[in-house]
């Protein structure tokens, strides 16, 4: 089938049976443009908490469809790939984290969103990049805190807190690859350019940029901004979004450190056209988990909800 042919399936299916399309940022362009939703993780949470669609179709990564599923127990949840998977979610398995949180029993446990529904179960309070500091601003300040699994953004949020969480030791693998050498380049190449840059990089480039945020926040940045060029310093799949909502902007991809296409999401890439219109031809492959493991996992995700 060719491309336009996929994309009026897809729409038909879509009507067919009554589905909404939730697409995170980091899709490929001609999911995010067919997608009735896109945002990042709290604003796609908010989307699948609320939606009153038969069938939820999520274009992103395992850990979010299956959100989506916690939040819409009675509803099929499809994801085009179910190998669409996350390297924090992987770097942090149910039981490395059971026994961190055993060793630690006088701690809380505030958990970034990208983990498996087993690691959100074991958890006290889901958050996301755009929440995570007004949820830990919450906590009393003699409240000892464990933050997992993004080493990255737990010292960002300790940073702009000032408390001392302790810190699971993982990382995104496309935001630990940008090159700060690389960078330096290409700003003295662009002067004139703004770096903005997600909590989820290293803290060398961080340090250099002019905003740090969400994807949300980065592309509500550049909407509103005066500037006219920016360096991205996240997968380039937002800048998608920054180009259709702003006019006369460059952006500027910010470089890995090896010579590839390091600044893109291999697990989010793994979704496209085709297995879209498959998954909903076929509504296979679905989210499915227990009925015990669904509920212990939205209590925490619910405690987010309510706090952001």
């Amino acid at each position: 089938m060719t491309p336009q042919e996929l994309e009026n399936g897809i729409l038909e299916l879509k009507k067919e049976r009554n589905a909404v399309i939730l697409a995170h940022y980091y899709q490929e362009s001609p999911i995010q443009d067919l997608a009735d939703f896109v945002g990042d993780s709290l604003e796609l949470s908010r989307k699948a908490a609320s939606t009153d669609a038969d069938v939820i179709v999520f274009c992103g990564v395992h850990f979010m469809a299956e959100t989506a599923k916690i939040l819409n127990p009675q509803k099929p949840v499809l994801l085009p790939d179910l190998l669409a998977g996350c390297s924090l979610s992987e770097g942090c398995p149910p039981p490395a984290f059971k026994k961190f949180r055993e060793e630690h029993p006088d701690h809380l446990a505030i958990t970034y969103i990208n983990c498996s529904a087993e690691v959100k179960a074991l958890s006290d309070i889901i958050c996301t990049s755009s929440n995570a500091e007004k949820i830990v601003s919450q906590i009393p300040k003699d409240q000892p805190i464990l933050f997992s699994p993004d080493k990255n953004l737990g010292a960002y949020i300790n940073k702009k807190t000032g408390r001392n969480m302790l810190l699971w030791n993982g990382s995104c693998i496309v935001h630990e690859t940008f090159s700060e050498r690389k960078l330096i380049s290409l700003q003295l190449e662009h002067p004139d350019a703004e770096l903005i840059a997600h909590p989820e990089c290293e803290d060398h480039i961080l340090a250099r940029a002019k905003f740090i945020g969400s994807t949300s926040a980065l592309l509500k940045y550049v909407q509103s901004s005066p500037h006219s060029k920016f360096i991205v310093g996240t997968e380039y799949g937002i800048v998608h979004q920054m180009i259709k909502s702003t006019k006369g902007k460059t952006f500027l991809p910010l470089p890995p450190e090896e010579n590839c296409s390091c600044n893109e999401c291999p697990h989010m890439k793994r979704n496209t056209l085709e297995k879209l219109y498959l998954c909903m031809k076929n509504m296979d492959p679905q989210i499915a988990m227990s009925m015990e493991l669904l509920e212990r996992a939205r209590k925490p995700i619910e405690r987010m909800l309510a706090m952001s």
